[in-house]
């Protein structure tokens, strides 16, 4: 986890998200949003060390999507590979964040 005032990462140790590390991140972040709240502008959830995602680590990125979204914070998945790509539009979960390609790009919008 890393929060700077504006921006606060999320950047799950993969290369597996499941059944028993979501809700260790889950818990990680949660009290975040509770101390910081609208401070919050931009929640980037960093997938670039994941490589596989179980139905637990999909509902974690919609709790995180969620808790982003209460306190008025723009959601960003950054470091998709193809084949969380994949899974993200097939489940239509990409609808719900705005995807990042780049680590340029990511600078870009969080840095306004």
């Amino acid at each position: 986890l890393n929060w700077d005032g504006k921006v606060f990462i999320i950047r799950p140790t993969g290369p597996n998200i499941g059944q028993r590390e979501s809700p260790i991140i889950t818990e990680e972040f949660s009290p975040y949003f509770k101390q910081y709240g609208k401070t919050v502008k931009f929640l980037v959830l960093d997938l670039s060390t994941v490589s596989f995602m179980a139905s637990m680590g999909l509902g974690m990125c919609i709790a995180c999507r969620n808790q982003a979204a209460a306190v008025g914070a723009t959601p960003l998945l950054f470091g998709l590979n193809k084949e969380l790509q994949a899974l993200m539009a097939m489940m239509k979960i990409e609808k719900l964040f705005r995807i990042i390609k780049t680590q340029a790009e990511l600078q870009q919008i969080c840095s306004k």
